[in-house]
């Protein structure tokens, strides 16, 4: 399967990786991205989850003679790991601030307290920022919890909201709308832009779960 490339307007284009969205290849993302910021058309390179963003400092002349340029520059792209943190994040599963876990508990057949062994279980590594400032993508999540993603979203949900989508896990920066199952929740900040960097978490940290209490 060869990788996909999509212009985005006249400023900047989207490469898509293809195969399994795994640490592996989201490592390989980290490694092209880095070489192609030193590409001299390229202003920044922002790897996304499974893929990567070109914003260009000129618009190239020549899209064909670029598109294979990265096509060479994937093919001979190793995994790049990144030393990062390990955070650990106290969360309150169940109650108030986990309005879908009935949800989630009803799709996977589990009960909450298996669910939540198995949600914090995995050291989760932090593949991208995204979505939201401060908002992490994160892989790693045991399949037996995977859940759809909500047929009508919820108009908002609050910052440090713990959430299953699909199969992923993840928790919100800030307050939005979600589709995703929320499960829990946390009073850890992950955006301030009084600091620098004002996101906490960035690829290559790893983000792990507790369970700081759970509510029935």
């Amino acid at each position: 399967m060869s990788p996909g490339v999509s212009l985005l307007g006249t400023t900047a284009l989207l490469f898509d990786a293809p195969g399994a969205t795994d640490l592996p290849t989201q490592q390989r993302i980290w490694s092209l991205a880095r070489e192609a910021e030193t590409w001299p058309e390229v202003r920044e390179a922002v790897p996304g989850m499974n893929n990567m963003m070109l914003v260009f400092a000129r618009a190239p002349r020549n899209l064909d003679a670029l598109e294979i340029r990265l096509h060479e520059a994937w093919a001979a792209a190793t995994p790049l790991p990144l030393g990062g943190r390990l955070i650990e994040l106290p969360v309150v599963y169940g109650g108030e601030g986990g309005p879908h876990m009935a949800d989630v508990t009803g799709h996977t057949g589990l009960g909450i307290d298996d669910l939540v062994a198995l949600h914090t279980a995995p050291d989760y590594p932090v593949f991208a920022l995204g979505s939201h400032p401060g908002y992490c993508y994160l892989g790693g999540m045991d399949p037996r919890i995977a859940t759809p993603r909500r047929k009508i979203p919820v108009l908002s949900i609050p910052g440090g909201a713990v959430s299953i989508g699909g199969t992923q896990t993840g928790v919100s920066a800030s307050a939005g709308p979600s589709g995703w199952n929320t499960i829990g929740s946390t009073a850890m900040c992950f955006f301030d832009p009084t600091q620098h960097p004002p996101a906490l978490l960035r690829p290559g940290d790893t983000l792990r779960f507790r369970a700081e209490r759970v509510v029935r």
